[in-house]
C-alpha cells in the first residue's frame, strides 16, 4: 500500500522538477539574447543623434571643430546595408545595416568605415562631406581627426 501512494509523489515531483529545469533554461536563453543584443550597441565614443549636422555659424573655427566627429554617416535609403566602423585593430563600434534617417557619429582619433553601398548614406568626415559612391559600389576608408 505505502508504494502505491509513493509512485505519485514521485511523479509530482519529477513534474515540478522538469517545470522548474524548464524555467531555468528559459531564463538563461531570454538572458543570453539581451547580452547579445547589447554587445553591438552604445560605445561611450557613439552618440546617436537626429539634429542636422551644420554648427551654428556662431561657433568660433577652434570650438566648432572640437564639436565635429571624426565620421558621421547618415542613411538616405529606404535601408543601407551593413555599415561598419571600427577603431583601426580595435573594438568594432558599428557592423549593421541603417534605417532611413538613422545616424550615428563617432569621435574617435582615427576609424576605418566600409560601407556595402556607398550610394545609400551621406558621410561627413571632421565637418566635411564626402562625395557620395556609386549605386551599389562598395568603399572603405580610413578617417582620421585633425590634430
Amino acid at each position: 500500500m505505502g508504494r502505491h501512494k509513493s509512485e505519485p509523489m514521485g511523479l509530482a515531483r519529477l513534474a515540478l522538477a522538469v517545470l522548474a529545469v524548464g524555467a531555468a533554461v528559459t531564463l538563461l536563453v531570454i538572458g543570453g539574447r539581451e547580452v547579445l543584443g547589447r554587445l553591438g550597441e552604445s560605445e561611450p565614443a557613439r552618440e546617436r543623434t537626429s539634429a542636422p549636422a551644420s554648427e551654428p555659424a556662431t561657433a568660433p573655427a577652434s570650438e566648432k571643430s572640437a564639436q565635429e566627429p571624426t565620421v558621421r554617416i547618415e542613411c538616405v535609403a529606404e535601408t543601407c546595408p551593413l555599415v561598419t566602423v571600427r577603431v583601426p585593430g580595435g573594438d568594432v563600434l558599428q557592423h549593421r545595416d541603417m534605417s532611413r534617417g538613422e545616424e550615428v557619429s563617432f569621435h574617435e582619433p582615427e576609424l576605418d568605415v566600409v560601407l556595402a553601398d556607398a550610394s545609400t548614406v551621406h558621410v561627413t568626415e571632421n565637418g566635411t562631406l564626402r562625395e557620395p559612391g556609386e549605386e551599389g559600389a562598395r568603399e572603405s576608408f580610413t578617417v582620421r581627426a585633425p590634430d
